[in-house]
């Protein structure tokens, strides 16, 4: 009987985490923006020339009510945890493929199967979420 308790306990455990664990993105470079949107999306551009101050105000509320510096960590290169681990923003290809677009995307909606919360409307304005991504720019390769 203790058997049988154990095995349907292993069982409801493991169907219980199906959905968490289908919902990680195998792809860390896969799109986050469901596809019948990304092309949309991905010709969105910052309304914001990329400037000095810009990038400021951008770190100070990444590391500030942005909450970003959280999970992504002060180097950019995100918080190592269990299963699908926040974006390094460090990464060459990643930063060389994700649009802005995309970007304000996620900060508008958030990254199911991931612990990316919605942040612009939920802490931060659109307009600083633009900066966050002006800041998020730095970290990837020099032009």
């Amino acid at each position: 009987m203790k058997r049988k308790k154990i095995a349907v306990f292993i069982i409801v455990m493991f169907a219980g985490s199906l959905p968490l664990a289908q919902a990680f993105h195998p792809n860390i470079y896969e799109p986050r923006v469901p596809m019948d949107q990304l092309e949309d999306v991905q010709e969105i551009e910052s309304p914001f020339t990329t400037t000095p101050e810009r990038i400021e105000l951008g770190r100070q509320i990444y590391f500030g009510k942005g909450l970003c510096v959280t999970c992504h960590s002060k180097n950019g290169e995100g918080v190592k945890v269990p299963g699908h681990s926040p974006r390094n923003f460090t990464d060459e290809k990643w930063q060389e493929i994700r649009t802005d677009g995309e970007l304000m995307w996620i900060l508008k909606n958030g990254s199911a199967g991931t612990g990316m919360p919605i942040r612009v409307g939920k802490g931060i304005t659109e307009e600083e979420g633009w900066h966050v991504i002006q800041f998020i720019r730095s970290f990837g390769p020099a032009e």
